[in-house]
């Protein structure tokens, strides 16, 4: 088995003083929900995070899952499963209902699938990542209010339910790209050598941690 998490619940809790308010930031096979007015912070490669968020009462969540799906689904416990898209999606969609949301009421903003992983092209990580997210979601019903999905940049962004806005920055620094792509390559490579798919590769070496390219936007 690989080594996971024992709770995909998002726990790395701090203060953002760029924004002044209460923050979470999800690690991949994670998810958070909160109708507090707070912000919810990833760092996507060719992983895909979801906002889903009910418009009227502002209650939404967040994920960020590596694949689209588990070839054999009974392999893998709860925190495992929860990087995979299918069963992220599921989660995060019934996660939110439950703390509130009204189903016909909620949107979607969607966000990742890069192509950022070089010894990993042929297998299209990214690309599927991001088709996946837009069936899944055409297939619920859910409205998609917004979309920054492949490229070659890693991308970090902000989410905040209560109103719904997001922001997008493009990682264009050298250090924080390689530092994405390294820490992708170990996930993906274990998840897909178990699922039959490839063999696990070798780490990248170690890149230099650098602030965020402050060009952004928000969507």
């Amino acid at each position: 088995m690989i080594a996971v998490e024992a709770e995909p619940l998002a726990t790395r809790h701090y203060f953002d003083r760029e924004f002044g308010l209460a923050a979470v930031k999800l690690l991949p096979g994670e998810y958070y929900v909160t109708a507090d007015n707070m912000v919810l912070t990833t760092v996507l490669g060719s992983c895909v995070s979801a906002c889903l968020r009910d418009s009227v009462s502002g209650i939404g969540g967040m994920n960020h899952f590596m694949l689209p799906d588990v070839a054999d689904p009974l392999f893998f416990d709860a925190a495992a499963a929860m990087r995979y898209g299918a069963h992220a999606m599921q989660v995060l969609l019934s996660e939110v209902v439950r703390a509130g949301a009204r189903r016909e009421r909620l949107e979607a903003k969607v966000f990742g699938g890069g192509a950022v992983l070089a010894s990993m092209t042929l297998l299209n990580i990214g690309e599927r990542n991001a088709d996946f997210v837009l069936r899944y979601l055409m297939s619920e019903r859910i409205r998609i209010a917004a979309q920054d999905l492949r490229g070659k940049l890693p991308r970090r962004i902000n989410f905040f339910p209560f109103s719904g806005r997001v922001t997008v920055r493009k990682l264009r620094q050298q250090g924080d790209a390689l530092l994405v792509q390294c820490e992708e390559q170990a996930l993906a490579s274990a998840l897909l050598k178990h699922q039959g798919m490839g063999r696990g590769g070798g780490l990248a070496a170690k890149a230099a941690r650098t602030h965020d390219n402050k060009m952004g936007w928000t969507l």
